[in-house]
């Protein structure tokens, strides 16, 4: 670890202190997750994250790259659908174990604390997309590219639907953390698909414990209103453009 990222890691810890009532992720993985994405700070674009609880990581992220971005915050704040047969058995033990000190409500969590995390940030430009993503993604419509997601959403069918929608947003050079690769048998079953399936080239990496890819290929951004032949006029959810940092 560079003299740099020591550093780095060391603000990142104060940062976690700050949100940590807003946050199930451990110090660790926390702080190692704000330095990744602090190496990205000059890639300019939107801050996405799929899977958010209180918010309180998207909320670090901003308070480490600062106010001048958009930040979108996308969840169903109604806790995790089922698991599937692809994410595993303890991905299936885990959503059956509802005494668990780890199961937070199946990952259920306000939308009103999310956003208390986003106005301690100080980020004053954010947007919360409530809803499942199956339902929401697919009318997201972004002005601007993405320059980091993240993916926090566990389950196989989530992170496919994910990807599905929002990586041909994702800018060339942008990154994807992606938190649940090595926790749940169906996330890296969906990233390896999704990139072998669509020829993408993309290489899967790990910083400290946290996977992530950088986008290699030119993104193509969607210029019509429509997903799959369906119409989306009736609601969209667009991320306006902000001036780069």
């Amino acid at each position: 670890m560079s003299v740099r990222d020591v550093f780095r890691l060391i603000r990142a810890f104060w940062v976690y202190w700050r949100f940590r009532e807003y946050t199930m992720i451990g110090l660790w993985s926390y702080a190692v997750t704000l330095v990744l994405a602090e190496k990205f700070r000059d890639v300019s674009g939107l801050v996405v994250e799929c899977g958010v609880w209180r918010g309180g990581m998207i909320a670090g992220m901003a308070r480490i790259l600062g106010p001048k971005r958009e930040y979108i915050l996308c969840d169903s704040f109604e806790g995790l659908p089922p698991g599937g047969e692809k994410d595993g058995e303890a991905a299936i033990a885990w959503q059956l174990a509802t005494h668990s000190p780890f199961y937070f409500d199946n990952c259920k969590a306000e939308e009103e604390l999310a956003r208390a995390a986003m106005a301690l940030s100080r980020a004053g430009n954010f947007q919360c997309i409530k809803g499942w993503f199956k339902e929401t993604l697919p009318l997201f419509r972004p002005k601007q590219e993405i320059a980091i997601l993240r993916l926090d959403c566990d389950w196989y069918e989530s992170i496919k639907v994910c990807l599905e929608h929002l990586y041909k947003y994702v800018r060339q050079d942008g990154i994807i953390i992606i938190d649940d690769y090595y926790l749940w048998d169906g996330c890296p079953r969906a990233v390896h698909e999704f990139l072998t399936n669509n020829a993408i080239p993309d290489r899967i990496h790990e910083y400290r414990g946290v996977c992530y890819l950088v986008k290699e290929s030119q993104s193509v951004l969607v210029a019509d209103n429509t997903d799959e032949g369906n119409p989306s006029t009736d609601r969209e959810y667009t991320a306006t453009g902000l001036a780069d940092r």
